[in-house]
């Protein structure tokens, strides 16, 4: 698979010096819970990226609960953590798969293209015996140049465009069918979906914390045209990251982000929204 490696695959090659491993453990509801699991037990070499701290900026009138974090910091935060242009990148979260995926769609927007997921996440690292740590590194400084993939990337004018049937670019909606279709929203100020957005709900793509194989994937986006551009949205642009991979997987060429995404987009009062 082209955005995940096996736990297997990470063991094997843990002692390679261009490998270097992120701990994206976070919890939506307990904020600090994640850099506390790091504390206690993480891969071995492994540094800590917060969701909200590192892998998103401060939240604005506009720009959705999770906006991309200023990319000056992320670039410090990388160079520090001792990644430069030449590294290989293995994210992980808890089992989830949406918050590495997160920090793997900013390596991946920075240009980086040996950059993926750990299958399974800690809870698979764990279950497989592989040995644990508490320390925490400390790696010299490397500098990173960024070549900016803003291909990946969509604006809330290119989502009005999608929304009004002036782009023929197909818009996913990755949230649970309940909050697609309005029938509940236990965060966002309106309940409902983006006009003309497809529900596919991201934790289909998964099972017990591992991505569907490729078939699967496949499978699952049937009915989409390969040779359009789709967007991919959740709710503040974290969930919607594990369809982005699983759209690659089946062999997407085109697939981007819409960053802000449903938090975003009910930010703006002329806005609509639809339930269904």
């Amino acid at each position: 698979m082209n955005c995940v490696k096996s736990v297997e695959w990470v063991k094997n090659h843990l002692n390679d010096r261009r490998i270097r491993v992120i701990d994206c453990s976070f919890s939506l509801g307990k904020p600090s819970e994640g850099k506390t699991l790091y504390g206690v037990a993480h891969i071995p070499g492994a540094v800590y990226f917060d969701l909200e701290k590192d892998l998103s900026g401060h939240v604005k009138e506009h720009g959705g609960r999770h906006p991309l974090p200023n990319m000056k910091n992320f670039l410090r935060k990388i160079e520090q953590a001792g990644i430069d242009n030449e590294s290989i990148i293995i994210c992980y979260d808890q089992g989830e798969g949406a918050f590495a995926g997160r920090c793997w769609w900013l390596l991946r927007y920075l240009g980086h293209e040996e950059v993926f997921v750990l299958n399974g996440g800690f809870q698979a690292w764990k279950d497989a015996g592989y040995d644990t740590d508490s320390h925490v590194p400390d790696y010299p400084g490397k500098s990173y140049k960024p070549v900016f993939n803003e291909d990946l990337l969509v604006d809330v004018e290119e989502v009005e465009r999608i929304a009004e049937g002036k782009s023929d670019a197909c818009l996913i909606d990755s949230r649970s069918k309940e909050r697609y279709a309005g029938l509940e929203e236990p965060i966002d100020r309106i309940p409902g979906h983006i006009p003309r957005a497809v529900n596919f709900p991201w934790t289909e793509g998964l099972q017990n914390g591992f991505f569907k194989d490729i078939t699967a994937q496949k499978e699952r986006f049937s009915g989409l045209d390969q040779n359009k551009t789709v967007v991919v949205y959740c709710g503040s642009g974290v969930t919607a990251t594990p369809n982005i991979m699983a759209l690659i997987e089946a062999g997407f060429k085109d697939v981007r982000l819409y960053a802000g995404s449903y938090s975003d987009w009910v930010s703006y009062g002329p806005h609509k929204v639809e339930k269904d």
